[in-house]
């Protein structure tokens, strides 16, 4: 077998790795943003921008990943297990996009301006609408909380293939062997 079939590119990886370390921080910023009063507009600033980098990241991974597929999960994987890899893989992914772009509609309904890091405006999402802000403040919270399960069940199931099952499906996005 080639590399790029039982590896995932150095795209691949790097974009992997790089977005996970972004969402554990956009979570634990989410975290900390509703806990500490006098944190929250710093907070707020670093998790606009990141949020927006995530969605863009996410865009550039799709168009990788179309190009570039993964490689095959192993044939012992069990069929239940294997669904649920790719369905988790799927709510992953809706959750990158989902999230940035609630919290862009949320803060365009909030009146707020989402200002990019070196200077400029991201345009409205949503109109300006107090009830709206609340509906979207909400499913972004609801939404952030289930992409922390998302994301603490995808790391239990990467330990489970490096430590238990030991086929290879951890190596492939880590490049080793």
């Amino acid at each position: 077998m080639s590399e790029s079939r039982t590896h995932f590119t150095r795209t691949a990886r790097w974009l992997h790795w790089s977005m996970a370390a972004m969402i554990l921080a956009m979570l634990f910023i989410g975290v900390a943003m509703v806990t500490s009063l006098e944190l929250r507009p710093w907070l707020i600033d670093m998790h606009r921008p990141l949020g927006l980098l995530i969605l863009l990241l996410a865009l550039v991974r799709v168009r990788h990943r179309r190009r570039n597929p993964p490689p095959p999960l192993p044939d012992s994987l069990p069929t239940l297990q294997a669904y649920i890899a790719g369905a988790s893989h799927v709510a992953l992914y809706v959750l990158m996009f989902a999230m940035p772009l609630l919290g862009w509609a949320m803060s365009s309904a909030g009146g707020y301006v989402v200002t990019l890091p070196f200077g400029g405006h991201m345009p409205p999402l949503a109109p300006q609408d107090p009830v709206l802000y609340t509906l979207l403040r909400g499913a972004h919270g609801v939404l952030g909380y289930a992409f922390f399960a998302l994301v603490l069940a995808h790391v239990a199931g990467a330990l489970h293939h490096a430590w238990v099952r030991r086929d290879g499906v951890f190596e492939a996005m880590t490049g080793k062997q």
